[in-house]
């Protein structure tokens, strides 16, 4: 699909160019994805994107720096689309930065198990599909800005009954 047009191809080169090979597969997934998705809803060509290469790179590596998620990353995308500003300067200004400081997430963590003793102890008594309720739970706690693996993986620990 990268190949539909010659301008949509070199686009996607730009921002390869600027993020690096390695996330070449992260810069096809949002090229096809949600800018597309944005220029098909707009009736807008490759051409007069409202987002060039180089704000869609920084957005992504905002991305692969853990700054926000692929989720917030969405978000940002739009307010990016819509009001022409950088990546950095949306993330800043709506307090989107991912919140990675393992400490914070854990007590959240505390605090929501505490609130949930029934979902711990049928989750303990083998309903392991009430991980999603706890997820759910922090995520909602924290306006969707745990870091996601950091969260799953201080979870298990916590509801496992070890510590992190």
């Amino acid at each position: 699909m990268l190949s539909a047009s010659r301008e949509l191809g070199a686009y996607f080169e730009a921002v390869v160019a600027h993020l690096g090979a390695s996330h070449a597969k992260l810069a096809a997934n949002w090229v096809m994805g949600e800018l597309s998705s944005a220029l098909n809803r707009d009736g807008v060509d490759i051409e007069r994107s409202r987002i060039d290469p180089e704000q869609l790179t920084g957005l992504l590596k905002r991305i692969v720096d853990n700054t926000i998620s692929g989720k917030i990353a969405k978000e940002v995308f739009e307010a990016m689309w819509s009001e022409d500003k950088a990546a950095d300067a949306i993330i800043e200004a709506k307090g989107l930065r991912q919140i990675t400081d393992a400490g914070a997430i854990e007590s959240v963590i505390d605090a929501v198990i505490a609130a949930n003793p029934k979902q711990l102890a049928d989750y303990r008594s083998g309903k392991d599909k009430l991980f999603g309720f706890f997820v759910g739970q922090v995520m909602k706690a924290t306006g969707g800005k745990a870091n996601p693996a950091q969260l799953n993986d201080l979870l298990k620990l916590k509801l496992g009954g070890g510590n992190a």
